[in-house]
This record gives C-alpha cells, sequence and structure tokens, in this order.
C-alpha cells in the first residue's frame, strides 16, 4: 500500500507556494541497518508507481530481497499533487512543477523518513531518467550510481516540437477553456495517442507489426486499445502539468548552475551508465551519447532495440529486458555479464 508524505509550505520553482504538497511513494523490500541499499526510482511520463513496479521482483531488473526500492510519484501524475487533486493550476495560470521540484521534494523524503544520506542507485526511465540525472548534479555526494535509460537531462528542440504537438492536440479540443478543460477532450485524447504512438516506436517496430504479437488485430485495434485507452485514464490537467515538467527540464536552469549546462553534467561524480535505446526518437543516441561524454564516470551503453522509446521500459519485450537486466547487475555488482548468461551487445 502506497504511502503519503507531507511537505507544509512548498515553494515551487515556479514562484508558487502550496500550504500543503503531498508526495506519494511506494516501497519494496527492507532497508538494511546501515541503510546502503537503496535504490529511487521515480515515475516517468503518465505513470504512476503500479505501473512501472513489474521490474521489481526475484530475478528481475531490480531484487527487493536484495535492495530496498522507492518510488516517488512524480508531482502531477495525479497521485502526488496534481492540478487534478489540489488547487494548483496549469502554465496558462502561471504554475508549474519542475524536477527541480521533483528532486528537492524526494529529497526531503529521503532525509526525513528513512534517513537515508546516500543512494546506492538511482534508476530512471525517460522522465525518470531526467530525475536522476538532476538527483546526480544536484546531490552528487549523495549518488552512488545512475543508471539513465532512454533520457537526457535537458529537452532537445527536436524533443520540445513533439511535446508542444501533444500539448496542442488537447488545447486545441473545444473542450479547453483557455485554462483548463470543462469535459473530457474526446478528440484531443484520440489525437494526443495517435502522435504519441507515432514517436513511441521505431519505424522497423510498425515495419514488422509487432502489435500484432501483443495480441492486437489490427494497427487501429493497437492504438485504440493500447494508446487511447491507457491516456483516458489519466486527467488531462494532469497529461498538460506533465508535459510542463517535460519541456522545462533542463539540469542547469537552477539556482546552482544558473544555466551553465556543461558544468551540471560534470558535477556528476557517479558511476552512470547512459542508456538509449538506438532507434529512439525522442531522446537520441547522439543527444545521449553527447551528454555521456560530458559526464566524467559515465559510460555509453546503447540498448540495441527495434521497440524505440519503450526499448527502455521492456515489460513487453523479454529480450531487451534480459539485457537491461544483466547492465543493472553489473552497475551494482561489478558483475561480469557473462556470468548470467547474457552477453553484451555495445
Amino acid at each position: 500500500m502506497s504511502e503519503i508524505f507531507t511537505l507544509n509550505k512548498f515553494e515551487f520553482q515556479c514562484g508558487k507556494c502550496l500550504s500543503e504538497v503531498q508526495l506519494v511513494y511506494q516501497t519494496y523490500g527492507n532497508l538494511n541497518a546501515d541503510r546502503s541499499n537503496a535504490i529511487l526510482y521515480p515515475t516517468s511520463y503518465g505513470a504512476q508507481h503500479s505501473d512501472i513496479d513489474w521490474l521489481i521482483h526475484t530475478n528481475g531488473i531490480i531484487d527487493p530481497t536484495r535492495w530496498f526500492i522507492i518510488i516517488p510519484n512524480m508531482l502531477g501524475n495525479g497521485l502526488s499533487t496534481s492540478p487534478s487533486n489540489s488547487d494548483c493550476g496549469l502554465a496558462e495560470s502561471g504554475f508549474w512543477f519542475t524536477h527541480f521540484d521533483n528532486v528537492r521534494a524526494q529529497e526531503k523524503l529521503l532525509t526525513e523518513v528513512f534517513k537515508i544520506d546516500r543512494l546506492a542507485l538511482i534508476y530512471g526511465w525517460s522522465m525518470g531518467a531526467q530525475q536522476a540525472y538532476h538527483w546526480g548534479a544536484l546531490y552528487p555526494d549523495r549518488v552512488q550510481r545512475i543508471a539513465a535509460l532512454c533520457g537526457t537531462a535537458r529537452t532537445t528542440d527536436h524533443n520540445r516540437i513533439f511535446l508542444q504537438s501533444l500539448r496542442s492536440a488537447l488545447t486545441a479540443d473545444p473542450a479547453w477553456t483557455g485554462t483548463g478543460f470543462d469535459r473530457l477532450p474526446e478528440r484531443g485524447l484520440h489525437t494526443f495517442a495517435r502522435i504519441y504512438a507515432s514517436w513511441a516506436a521505431s519505424q522497423e517496430f510498425y515495419r514488422q507489426g509487432l502489435y500484432y504479437t501483443l495480441g492486437y488485430a489490427s494497427l487501429e485495434d493497437y492504438l485504440v486499445r493500447a494508446w487511447e485507452a491507457s491516456y483516458r485514464q489519466r486527467d488531462p490537467h494532469n497529461l498538460i502539468a506533465m508535459l510542463d515538467t517535460w519541456l522545462h527540464c533542463d539540469l542547469s536552469d537552477n539556482p546552482t548552475y544558473r544555466g551553465d549546462y556543461n558544468s551540471a553534467l560534470a558535477a556528476i561524480r557517479a558511476k552512470t551508465y547512459v542508456m538509449p535505446s538506438t532507434t529512439d526518437l525522442y531522446f537520441t543516441p547522439t543527444d545521449c551519447a553527447a551528454e555521456a561524454a560530458l559526464i566524467a564516470n559515465a559510460e555509453y551503453r546503447p540498448i540495441r532495440s527495434i521497440w524505440g522509446h519503450r526499448a527502455g521500459n521492456p515489460y513487453q519485450n523479454p529480450e531487451d529486458a534480459d539485457w537491461i537486466r544483466s547492465q543493472i547487475r553489473t552497475l551494482l555488482e561489478g558483475i561480469g555479464d557473462r556470468e548470467y548468461g547474457v552477453g553484451f551487445r555495445l
């Protein structure tokens, strides 16, 4: 059962302040006596903790019999403080969340609730990887390792176009009032889902019709049942709030680094595995490799996959899941892949 950590009079980077902010989190496994086995696993776009904990199990990518895993739900995701459950608004009213806000809230959770001084690992996919980079730069002495899957420390211009197209799809719906929605944006969600699906997997994924292997009868069936149905589970105000967090992602946009992006990446001391998908259209291998080159203790380990961005969250894709598991075990324990019967694909 998830728990709630309450922060009083929390001031957001946008300048707004709420008298009470709630951070909903879920834990797995047991914290050891010296608190050295803690792993932070932030959520990704649209996800809540129950959507991403599939990889936490014995012999999974993260093993809860050895590690204590904390999943903090990102601000704006519908569980933690979000437009759907609080008085905060959207950017049109001057309110947005940033990863600077997410990470500061998470730091208070770790310090005040668990007395954790140092994390063994931050494991993050997509927007979770963005948060992992922020942790590494803002608290460099408190993070031992980072696994950044399919994510960058700063949103690129190309990625920004994708995000703006999603936002435009929702706000072009007749249900949009200028500051929110007065009903469900039916057309907007329909368009939103198709834009998302077109970017999330590679051209080769669609060329091979891999959606048929997942049990869908046609491409339209896949788009409706896998994509549109998924995002219809989320409040559209929250979908916009999380888009705005993604749009504002910049590791250097905070009082510590004051816009010096290279210095922010250089400040990361953690052993870092930069793990893009070779076919990701959001966070391209080239963008990820460029950031890896600026992190002193980073290794560039691409996921060679046709699943595009979704290669980093392979709950339907055992081959990529096995490879990621081998990499995380190597990162955590320094054990070679051959001992686990899985070969490197570098």
